[in-house]
């Protein structure tokens, strides 16, 4: 899954986004890109669970184009 997150735009936020989708699945695969706001997540969690936990957390998700 990628995701598009407009207001990660540093290490601290990835790490928040990080920490986020472990909550979900603590296996989760996670590439962070905040300078391109990018993140690509190998999950055994659903999208919809990935994107509560990230709104939750602040961190409002789109899908990436």
């Amino acid at each position: 899954m990628q995701f598009h997150i407009e207001n990660m735009s540093c290490g601290g936020c990835a790490k928040s986004v990080v920490a986020a989708i472990r909550s979900v699945d603590a296996k989760a695969e996670i590439a962070t890109d905040p300078p391109n706001r990018k993140v690509d997540v190998t999950t055994s969690a659903s999208r919809a669970d990935v994107e509560a936990v990230l709104e939750e957390a602040g961190y409002p998700a789109a899908r990436a184009a």
